[in-house]
């Protein structure tokens, strides 16, 4: 299926993590190098359990703690079962839909730059030494099953799948935090005394040894058990919505001291982080329900007894089946009715969108020193007659048209701009994809247009037009609400770092609107129109990548 400007699907490496500066470890090793590692731990556990201390240690912590579940009720009432239930349907789309989003940007880094050679992880090969290389050029392709939807450079689809399951995800947790306080279920998870690490300890030698811990889920769970659980329910949950967050432009430029500790890569490094542990609790937490009791422990989970039934057998089934029917109807739904899961992702992520990109900003985050070695390119580049017409002569006959519903429309060539009250910023650009970098802008804010062109009450959008087209053909074009453009980081910019706007960057002149994703800064500006509703324009739906990409209007997260 053609996808994203008919771009070439595109596969990846095996997963790799730096070693030192220059060497790279691929992770696949791992696989070996842990089984082999398992069996010596399952072999050194076996010995220890025959040493006299150790077992006098195990005889003094079995591995649940005296105080654990006391003053608690026994047993899982139906609340747990039931939002156990929709945290395993809701993780699926949103691990899935994450790894997607992953692939669209497959490197990893711990400082704000991207800057090639200085990731920390990554599933794609070095970067060429081509200097107009682009990020989507860059990325890579997942299997249909296993990314959401699967194929290349389908973000804007995952996008909205990851952010509208995690608004049901986060709901779900909500739920289950207000009822585990309001009960006495609160007390299964939270350490109640620090005798918890022994007895972990103790579990974790019976566990590897084989011969599994005395324990009775039902009443309690082990030391082990509860420090993996508490990690997880009040540690590793937060952590990714906060990481989630401290990758929204909207947010970063406004709350800068937090931004200069969480920067979006840092944070989409820990996001990345967070998934792994998910995925390593999953598979663990798995084998030992199958492996310490499996009738038990389903019923426990699923049927809300505590005895050997079927019961829990045949509910854990019919869950397992209507999992695989959403993990498998999943990509096939979203590849045929693509603008429905557009619709349904922004009524649920959007009303956080609209009060995000409502977070004004003011320069003064960054200095000379942040500004980034590396900027990323991205998008097509102009290649029509006219533009190259226009630069052949260094865009001298450019002419900037700024219309629409305003009182004094005006056309201005780049002296005109120039001579128009500068403005100055240097800022950070936070792409879809996930890469980011600090750039000085220089130009005129929207402000001073804006004041020069006096847009007419029903004035509500402004719609950029660039000089190049999209990758499917037809005009790049994206629509603003017009109260950003009186934001302190709304400008048109004509220099970058002190020099005039380079070709790969968008001469002779781009839009920068800091709350906002780096898809919307158009390059290549042509004209600005001042519109009361954009359905009209393009497909309608906002912009250029909104219309075939299905991108999202409003972007602030």
């Amino acid at each position: 299926m053609a996808w994203a400007g008919s771009i070439p699907q595109a596969h990846g490496i095996a997963p790799r993590v730096r070693v030192g500066r220059d060497r790279w470890f691929n992770l696949l090793w791992m696989l070996p190098i842990g089984f082999v590692l398992l069996i010596v731990a399952v072999a050194c556990a076996k010995g220890l359990r025959g040493d006299p201390p150790v077992q006098r240690f195990i005889a003094r912590y079995p591995g649940t703690s005296a105080s654990a579940g006391a003053g608690g009720a026994a047993g899982l009432p139906v609340w747990v079962d039931a939002q156990h239930f929709f945290n395993l349907f809701f993780l699926v789309f949103i691990l899935r839909s994450g790894a997607q989003i992953l692939s669209d940007h497959p490197r990893l880094y711990w400082t704000r730059h991207s800057t090639p050679g200085r990731d920390w992880f990554r599933v794609q090969k070095p970067v060429p030494a081509d200097p107009l290389w682009t990020a989507k050029q860059d990325s890579i392709s997942l299997p249909g099953q296993v990314g959401l939807p699967g194929l290349r450079h389908s973000i804007g689809l995952a996008r909205w799948w990851h952010l509208g399951v995690d608004t049901l995800w986060l709901l779900n947790g909500l739920i289950f935090y207000a009822l585990l306080f309001a009960t006495s279920q609160w007390r299964r998870l939270v350490p109640a005394s620090w005798d918890v690490v022994p007895n972990a300890t103790s579990a974790l030698i019976q566990y590897l040894s084989l011969d599994w811990p005395k324990q009775d889920g039902w009443v309690a769970y082990n030391g082990l058990q509860m420090i993996a659980y508490f990690i997880t329910v009040f540690i590793a949950a937060p952590l990714a919505l906060l990481t989630g967050l401290g990758m929204s432009p909207a947010l970063s430029t406004r709350f800068k001291r937090i931004s200069r500790v969480l920067n979006i890569q840092a944070a989409r490094s820990l996001h990345f982080l967070v998934l792994v542990w998910f995925l390593l609790f999953i598979v663990i937490h798995v084998t030992l329900v199958f492996t310490t009791g499996l009738l038990r422990n389903l019923n426990h989970i699923f049927a809300g007894g505590d005895n050997a039934g079927w019961l829990g057998f045949w509910v854990f089934a019919a869950v397992t089946t209507v999992v695989a029917v959403g993990w498998a109807a999943a990509t096939p739904v979203t590849l045929r009715h693509p603008r429905l899961v557009q619709r349904i992702g922004y009524t649920l992520i959007g009303p956080a969108q609209r009060l995000f990109e409502h977070v004004d900003s003011t320069p003064g985050e960054y200095t000379e020193k942040d500004i980034s070695p590396y900027f990323w390119h991205n998008g097509r580049y102009p290649d029509s007659a006219r533009y190259k017409a226009l630069a052949e002569g260094d865009f001298a006959d450019y002419r900037l048209h700024v219309g629409g519903l305003v009182e004094n429309p005006v056309q201005l060539d780049l002296a005109a701009l120039r001579a128009l009250p500068h403005h100055e910023q240097i800022t950070q650009h936070f792409c879809i994809q996930g890469w980011s970098g600090v750039a000085r802008w220089g130009g005129v804010s929207m402000r001073t247009v804006t004041e020069l062109v006096r847009p007419l009450p029903e004035a509500r959008w402004v719609v950029f037009y660039s000089l190049g087209e999209g990758p499917d053909e037809g005009l790049y074009y994206d629509a603003h609400p017009i109260e950003q453009m009186g934001y302190h980081l709304t400008m048109l910019a004509y220099d970058m770092n002190g020099a005039p706007l380079p070709f790969g960057h968008g001469a002779p002149l781009r839009l920068r609107n800091e709350v906002q994703l780096g898809f919307k800064q158009v390059k290549w500006i042509q004209g600005v129109e001042f519109v009361a509703d954009f359905t009209t324009i393009g497909g309608g739906h906002g912009g250029y990548n909104q219309d075939h990409e299905f991108f999202g209007y409003r972007q602030s997260i």
